[in-house]
């Protein structure tokens, strides 16, 4: 399991604070919710890619997102801009 380690400035805690009731709990429930949008995402492109191309979707959400990489049916983020940045027009 990843762990992400933010660092605030005290000014940047104490506006959290006044925000949410619990500033971990908050970006704990941001960084969840966000990777839940982006395997949906995942699946969804898997799904259609398989349905396509006549190939047997992998069973369970875990086995079906590391099966959308290994197709190269989805990159991450930083292949997809270094993708761009080597295809960008000078």
């Amino acid at each position: 399991m990843a762990e992400i380690k933010v660092t605030l400035t005290d000014t940047e805690l104490k506006c959290l604070e006044y925000a949410a009731a619990s500033p971990q709990d908050w970006a704990d429930n941001a960084l969840t919710n966000r990777a839940r949008i982006a395997k949906d995402e995942i699946i969804a492109a898997l799904v259609t890619h398989c349905n396509a191309n006549s190939v047997a979707i992998a069973t369970g959400e875990d086995a079906q997102v590391a099966q959308a990489f290994t197709l190269e049916v989805v990159k991450t983020a930083a292949e997809a801009d270094a993708e761009a940045v080597a295809n960008r027009p000078e």
